[in-house]
């Protein structure tokens, strides 16, 4: 069986997530799908191939949200939205981890 327990990267961009969260900065858009996937992997258990393949999805359709302003750390308005729900998916390094699991129909 295959480990696939979230990096220590993955889970601090998550506990970030929850923390932002909790502050009352996701906005009204905010899902509980988000919240359950920021709780997912705070916490470091193993994550289903499904749900990192959810993760892969998300990323691929979210990725404009970085060019916002207020996405990075210094920038006015941060964190945005789009960031607490970013790193509530494990941020960069949840994409990058997502990104190299394999499936069965990546070529």
């Amino acid at each position: 069986m295959t480990d696939r327990t979230p990096p220590q990267d993955v889970q601090k961009a998550a506990q970030r997530a929850l923390a932002w969260i909790d502050e009352g900065k996701a906005g009204k858009g905010f899902t509980d799908t988000g919240r359950h996937r920021a709780q997912q992997l705070a916490e470091g258990a193993s994550v289903p191939l499904e749900d990192i393949h959810k993760m892969r999805q998300y990323f691929a359709r979210h990725a404009v949200d970085r060019d916002t302003e207020g996405f990075l750390q210094g920038q006015d308005g941060f964190p945005t939205p789009g960031r607490v729900a970013w790193d509530a998916w494990g941020g960069d390094p949840g994409r990058t981890w997502a990104n190299r699991e394999k499936f069965d129909d990546d070529a």
